[in-house]
C-alpha cells in the first residue's frame, strides 16, 4: 500500500490534493514528525512526500534529512514557480525526485503515481519485490532497554572507542566506519555500521576467497548440468523433463531447484584466515569490538541489543521462503542466540543451525531470555572465535 504525505501549509493545496487522490492523505507541518510517520510505515511500499516549497535554503536541509532517514521516501517538491536551472540541480542533488503544481490535474497526478511506483519497484532488490511481510512492531520494552543499554554502554565504551578509531586510521587507508547495507526486521534495509577491519576494497575480492567459506558444504564434483546451445542437438530428455531456457545455456528444471536449495542451505558466508584482515582488524574481531559502533544503529532503532543478526543482501536474498521468513519477523540484534549457543566448542555451527537457532528466537525471545543472552555475551568476548 502506498502511503502520501504532504508536509506543508496551504489549506487551499491540501484540500486540492485530498479531492484527486484515491488514497488518505497525512498532513504534517514538522520534517521530524514525518520522519516518524515514516519509520513507523510497515513493509516496504513507497512513501510519496509532497513537499511544499518554501525557500532553497530552508528545504535542502529538511530534504536531506529526509532522504538520510528513510530508503523509501520519494520526494515531490510541490511549487507553482519556475525553478531556475541552478535551482533545479540544487534540489535533485539533495533529493527531489519530481515536481508537480498545487494544481495539478488528477490525470497527471495519477500518471505521476503510476511512474514513481515502477521506477520503485526498478530500484528494489529482486528479493524484496515478491517477499510477502508480516508487520512487525518493536515491544515497548525492548525499545526502551535498547536505548538505555545503548546510552550508558557509549558513555563508559568512548575512551575504547577513540583509540580504536585512532588505530585503524594509523594503520591503513580509507574510513574508519565502514558501511554495508543490511537486512533487519521486516526486511527492512539500513546502513549497517562496523569499525573498518579490512583493507579498501575488501568486498569486491569476497568471490575470489570463497573456497574459505566455513559454511560451505563439501560435495563431490559432478558432471557438468548445463548444456550450451551448442550441444543440445545431441542431447535427448525425457517426456517429463521441463528445461529451463538462458541466453548461454539450458538446464533442466530439477537441476535448477537442486543447485538453488544447495545455494539456500550455504547462505551465511564466513572466511576462516580471511587474507582482507588487517592486523588491527584481527584484534577488535577477536574480542567483537569492530561490532561497537552498531550501538549508534539501535539509538536510531535499527536494530535491539539482542536480536537475530541483520544480514547483506546478497546473503537475505537466500532467505525468503516460507521455512525462513520467521528470521525477519523479529528484533534484528547486536548478539543473539547462535553467537553464544555453542561458542568454546570445538565443533561450529553450521549454516542451517544458525537459521534455526534466529527462527527459535524469533518465536520465543523475552526479557529474561535477552538478559541470558547479554550475559553470555560478555563472558564470550574473552574467547578466541570471532561472533
Amino acid at each position: 500500500m502506498i502511503r502520501i504525505i504532504y508536509i506543508g501549509s496551504n489549506e487551499q493545496t491540501i484540500s486540492h490534493f485530498k479531492d484527486i487522490l484515491d488514497t488518505p492523505l497525512l498532513i504534517s507541518n514538522h520534517i521530524k514528525e514525518a520522519s516518524k510517520l515514516c519509520s513507523n510505515f510497515p513493509g516496504n511500499d513507497p512513501i510519496i512526500i509532497l513537499y511544499e516549497r518554501t525557500s532553497l535554503k530552508q528545504d535542502i536541509p529538511n530534504i536531506s534529512y529526509l532522504k538520510k532517514k528513510s530508503n523509501r521516501v520519494y520526494i515531490v517538491l510541490v511549487t507553482s514557480d519556475l525553478l531556475k536551472t541552478e535551482e533545479k540541480i540544487t534540489y535533485l542533488k539533495n533529493g527531489i525526485n519530481d515536481t508537480i503544481t498545487p494544481d495539478v490535474e488528477k490525470v497527471r497526478y495519477q500518471k505521476s503515481i503510476e511512474f514513481i511506483i515502477a521506477r520503485y519497484e526498478q530500484l528494489l532488490p529482486d528479493f524484496l519485490k515478491s517477499t510477502p511481510l508480516t508487520s512487525f512492531r518493536l515491544p515497548m520494552w525492548k525499545r526502551l532497554f535498547d536505548i538505555i543499554f545503548a546510552s550508558i554502554a557509549i558513555i563508559i565504551l568512548s575512551p575504547l572507542l577513540i583509540v580504536v578509531a585512532i588505530a585503524i586510521r594509523i594503520e591503513s587507508k580509507g574510513k574508519i566506519i565502514y558501511k554495508s547495507k543490511r537486512v533487519g526486521s521486516n526486511y527492512k534495509i539500513f546502513d549497517f555500521l562496523k569499525f573498518r577491519s579490512m583493507y579498501n576494497g575488501a568486498d569486491k575480492r569476497l568471490k575470489e576467497f570463497d573456497k574459505l567459506n566455513q559454511y560451505k558444504e563439501e560435495v563431490e564434483k559432478e558432471e557438468k548440468k548445463h548444456i550450451s546451445i551448442n550441444e543440445i542437438d545431441s542431447m535427448s530428455f525425457g517426456d517429463d523433463d521441463m528445461i529451463l531456457v538462458s541466453d548461454e545455456c539450458f538446464i533442466q528444471e530439477q537441476d535448477y531447484l537442486e543447485q538453488r536449495n544447495n545455494e539456500q542451505k550455504n547462505s551465511f558466508v564466513k572466511l576462516e584466515n580471511d587474507p582482507r584482515i588487517t592486523k588491527v582488524g584481527h584484534f577488535i574481531r577477536k574480542y567483537s569490538i569492530d561490532e561497537l559502533p552498531q550501538l549508534f544503529n539501535i539509538l536510531k532503532g535499527d536494530m535491539s541489543i539482542v536480536g537475530n543478526r541483520p544480514l547483506p543482501l546478497y546473503e537475505a536474498e537466500l532467505l525468503t521462503k516460507d521455512d525462513y521468513i520467521d528470521r525477519f519477523m523479529a528484533p534484528a540484534g547486536l548478539t543473539g542466540l547462535w553467537q553464544v549457543e555453542k561458542r568454546g566448542d570445538a565443533g561450529k555451527l553450521s549454516a542451517e543451525e544458525r537459521k534455526q537457532l534466529d527462527i527459535k528466537y524469533a518465536q520465543n525471545y523475552s526479557f529474561w531470555m535477552d538478559i541470558k543472552i547479554i550475559l553470555k555475551t560478555i563472558t564470550a568476548f574473552i574467547q578466541k572465535e570471532n561472533v
